[in-house]
């Protein structure tokens, strides 16, 4: 048996104010997509906002429905409404909002695990990283530069046969 470590590697700014101004416009992208949200089930506000390899901003709220599976994710709403509309843009990052109507969030939320494997789809494609900006309503900021270091064990098109 060989034991293996894996691990992942972020940047933590303080707040938003301490982020580059490009990283700092696409937080506040974000903010202003949450105010978007429909989340009258789990009272959990998300916004999400993508930059294009061409300055476009693309912007995502999470969407519920009383059966909860039929629901979005602002992550896959922001990725999937890029795909369709831009489908030949590069996505450079994403950043992430979230808030509760119910109690302060102030620590970062990260991509569930299907937008972690939605993001990671379009990384592959692109054949470039996805950088991913993550902060609750307040406090601290994390960034990672891509996708793939939040899911080191990702399955992909390879598995499948694809290259």
């Amino acid at each position: 048996m060989i034991k293996k470590t894996i691990s992942c590697e972020i940047e933590v700014y303080e707040s938003e104010k301490a982020l580059q101004p490009n990283d700092k416009s696409l937080m506040q992208a974000a903010v202003d997509a949450r105010d978007g949200s429909y989340a009258p089930y789990s009272k959990f506000n998300v916004g999400a906002a993508l930059l294009l390899e061409d300055g476009i901003v693309v912007k995502g709220s999470n969407q519920e429905n009383a059966s909860y599976p039929s629901g979005l994710c602002a992550e896959r709403v922001a990725i999937f409404a890029a795909g369709a509309n831009y489908p030949n843009k590069k996505i450079m990052g994403i950043a992430i909002s979230v808030a509760s109507q119910l109690h302060m969030v102030d620590r970062p939320a990260a991509p569930c695990g299907n937008c972690r494997q939605a993001i990671l789809e379009y990384e592959v494609k692109q054949q470039t990283p996805i950088s991913i900006l993550m902060q609750g309503a307040e406090g601290a900021v994390y960034k990672s530069e891509s996708l793939g270091n939040l899911l080191p064990l990702s399955f992909d098109g390879s598995f499948l046969g694809d290259s």
